[in-house]
């Protein structure tokens, strides 16, 4: 079943907790930001061990759509948790949908 994430801020934000239990095989981020791009960082992290990007500082044009297929990620309990950082143009907050399937 898809999860999906509207986020309108210039914010680190958890999309998923480690132990939720969750199995994902794809993700999707759209800009749906009116005017600017806008730049995202998607990641995987473990307390105490690190982080691990899936992706890091891609810039998303405006209305178009970043497939991430076949990542086959599970957070399991005590494992990682999964994030996404937007970061705000110079002159607009970033806007972007988040689905994971």
């Amino acid at each position: 079943m898809a999860q999906h994430f509207n986020i309108t801020s210039e914010l680190t934000q958890e999309l998923l907790a480690a132990g939720d239990g969750v199995t994902v095989s794809g993700i999707s981020l759209t800009n749906i930001h009116a005017t600017n791009n806008c730049t995202a960082d998607l990641y995987i992290e473990k307390k105490l061990t690190g982080k691990f990007y899936l992706l890091k500082g891609v810039e998303l044009p405006v209305g178009v759509s970043l497939m991430y297929e076949n990542v086959k990620f599970s957070n399991k309990s005590g494992e990682f948790g999964l994030y996404v950082k937007l970061n705000k143009s110079a002159t607009e907050t970033p806007a972007v949908d988040i689905i994971l399937q």
